[in-house]
């Protein structure tokens, strides 16, 4: 599978079984629960990690939910959609749009280099000091570069058009790192894409939607909150994922789970344990 098994599948998943597909068990404790009880081993795409800290399969999707919130950002941005009718790129004596990444991870990269490439004037927000120097350094000074705090956050998201939250902790629950009062600080008509909405959103605000509807507004301020974002570009999708999959579901077939520590490191669950900490 690509995406977790549906509910109506949980009874059809048995004790001889291995489960290979994004889990995001952090925000679906049934899910949880009914693979515990089924006894198998469920491997999860988005915790199966390289020596180095990279995750090789998460990282495919999350290049493209970043360049994703960046396009309908600037969709829900327009007045016939409820936005505030700002154009990223400015014009001759008007300002350029204000795009916010919170999260300098890959979708926060992912993110900046669509903003960029729009004209927007973009700022990133991350907790770790030297992200934000490679930001500042391969950007060479045209990417605002700042640290995660609670005031930081409320005055930037004050002056921005569009947010992104592009925060992760492998494996565990996003931290709610934007509060109802942050959010309220932003203009009416603004925009926040939470790609974090698979593990739980990282805005007191966030509720997960769907492609049918896909948006809501809380504050004044459109949410789009759409779980897996990269199925809005299913083509593009499958052929990234299923390149970077192929030597992992190999290694699979081939029984060698216990000699792969990138695949050991993605199991989620096994034999009716936990084998993840959400904290």
């Amino acid at each position: 599978k690509v995406k977790e098994p549906l509910p109506v599948e949980y009874p059809l998943i048995k004790k001889n079984h291995t489960i290979f597909c994004y889990l995001h068990l952090a925000a679906d404790n049934k899910l949880v629960q009914a693979l515990k009880k089924s006894g198998c081993r469920a491997i999860a795409f988005e915790t199966v990690e390289l020596p180095d800290g990279s995750l090789p399969l998460l990282a495919p999707m999350s290049k493209i939910a970043g360049r994703l919130s960046v396009q309908v950002g600037v969709h829900f941005l327009q007045k016939s959609k409820g936005g505030k009718g700002v154009l990223l790129s400015g014009a001759a004596g008007v300002r350029n749009g204000r795009v916010t990444v919170i999260g300098g991870g890959t979708v926060g990269l992912n993110a900046v280099l669509s903003a960029l490439g729009l004209g927007a004037e973009v700022t990133v927000i991350d907790n770790k000091h030297r992200k934000l120097e490679f930001y500042y350094e391969h950007f060479e000074g045209r990417v605002r570069t700042l640290p995660s705090y609670p005031e930081v956050i409320s005055e930037e998201l004050g002056r921005s058009d569009l947010v992104v939250g592009a925060v992760l902790v492998t494996g565990a629950r996003a931290p709610r790192v934007i509060t109802k009062e942050m959010i309220a600080c932003m203009e009416q008509g603004s925009v926040f894409v939470d790609v974090a909405i698979d593990q739980g959103g990282c805005s007191e605000t966030s509720i997960p939607t769907t492609h049918d509807s896909p948006v809501y507004k809380t504050l004044g301020v459109t949410h789009y909150c759409v779980t897996n974002m990269p199925s809005l570009v299913s083509g593009t999708s499958t052929y990234s994922l299923s390149n970077t999959i192929l030597p992992y579901v190999a290694a699979l077939a081939e029984g060698g789970i216990e000699k792969n520590d990138a695949l050991s490191k993605g199991i989620n669950v096994d034999n009716g344990e936990l084998r993840i900490n959400f904290d």
